[in-house]
């Protein structure tokens, strides 16, 4: 199992548009991905489950990966999430 914390700095937060990207890229992945905020789990494949969680500008959140492939899913996510202005 891995796990990363990130601190959104888009100022809308994670909305749909970031959300779908994320999720296409979690998809690439064989292992199971969940994002952590605020104690609830949520599968990082499912665009409801992210969008559910209402992550706002400034919130801190973690990716957790678990599986053959997790270290390089995190990698790629953590790419992701830099490239798309949404956390570091």
């Amino acid at each position: 199992m891995s796990e990363k914390q990130f601190t959104v700095i888009d100022e809308a937060g994670i909305h749909a548009r970031p959300a779908s990207v994320l999720v296409s890229t979690a998809n690439k992945f064989e292992s199971d991905i969940f994002l952590v905020y605020k104690g609830k789990d949520v599968n990082l494949k499912s665009i409801l489950g992210i969008m559910s969680l209402g992550i706002g500008s400034g919130e801190e959140f973690s990716v957790r990966a678990e599986g053959a492939d997790a270290e390089k899913a995190l990698e790629e996510l953590e790419k992701t999430l830099q490239n798309e202005g949404l956390a570091n």
